[in-house]
């Protein structure tokens, strides 16, 4: 045996467990909801009852299923609209020659991405707390609330406090992607620039913008696919609710798979996670287009 015959065998040794892995708890698991999904099944013995299109039919015409999808889609939209633009404007500030104690500031934006997200939403039950939460006594104290608010348990609020704080839990990552993309800017065209007169504003518009154009694309490529799968910051959060207004497919999905209430529909949950499985390969492409269109333009003209 050669060397290099050795040292291709030792590359598979290494990447076996993961390999393995991936396909006991990824590619098997994707596949077998494809085939559950056409089957009567509660998660337990054999496959006999066979159900055709009916899991599929049911939760097509199932309005909570629209309503779940509906929110995880609104819920996408204001991460996508509110958390891109944002990070780029906080990276931009963090990479400014001015500011002292950069370090500590992205650490200090970065540490809820490495938080546990579940424990994040747990948490947030509490900041949120109609009972002595944190939020509820700051307003209270500031004289700008007369009386606690049920921020978790309103169908007025629950939703818009799931969004605040996906926004913030995912917030450090985009930062530093975009920061990654600033500093890879060539230096030169902005000393060029300001040599020639342009200012902050000028540069930013002319030059910094369409440089991290491809950069963006990509950044919102995973922002929108990313947010489309919220399911332990709900459950933790408000399990869906207050009267499904926070319910994302995810926690649809789970609430029929494994919830325990009632009879498990293993296939009519694999039926509707695939369904919105679909729906967002479909979301990939179309953004992955974009992504491959603005790539292609090297950023643009200057």
């Amino acid at each position: 045996m050669d060397y290099r015959t050795r040292k291709q065998l030792w590359c598979l040794l290494f990447i076996a467990p993961q390999l393995a892995l991936f396909l006991l708890f990824t590619l098997y698991p994707i596949i077998m909801s494809y085939v559950y999904a056409f089957f009567h099944w509660s998660g337990f013995g054999p496959l006999q009852d066979y159900a055709g299109l009916a899991n599929f039919k049911e939760t097509l015409y199932d309005p909570i299923f629209w309503n779940a999808f509906r929110n995880s889609l609104t819920f996408m939209v204001y991460v996508v609209l509110i958390q891109v633009p944002l990070a780029l404007l906080m990276a931009l500030l963090l990479n400014a020659d001015w500011l002292k104690g950069k370090a500590f500031y992205r650490m200090l934006y970065f540490l809820p991405v490495v938080t546990t997200t579940a424990v994040v939403g747990l948490v947030m039950r509490f900041v949120f707390g109609a009972y002595k939460g944190l939020v509820n006594e700051v307003l209270i104290r500031g004289g700008i609330l007369s009386e606690p608010v049920d921020w978790l348990g309103s169908i007025d609020t629950a939703f818009l406090v799931v969004v605040i704080v996906g926004i913030w839990k995912s917030f450090g990552m985009k930062m530093v992607y975009w920061l990654a993309g600033i500093q890879s800017l060539p230096k030169e065209i902005f000393e060029a620039a300001k040599i020639d007169g342009a200012g902050p504003l000028q540069m930013l518009r002319y030059i910094t913008v369409p440089l991290l154009l491809p950069v963006g694309s990509v950044i919102l490529l995973m922002s929108a696919v990313n947010a489309l799968h919220v399911f332990d910051l709900v459950k933790a959060m408000t399990d869906g609710g207050p009267a499904f207004k926070t319910d994302m497919v995810d926690v649809y999905i789970y609430r029929y798979a494994f919830s325990g209430k009632g009879e498990a529909r293993v296939g009519f949950a694999s039926a509707a996670g695939v369904l919105y499985g679909i729906v967002v390969m479909a979301i990939s492409l179309v953004l992955g287009l974009l992504v491959k269109m603005t790539g292609g333009r090297k950023g643009g003209k200057v």
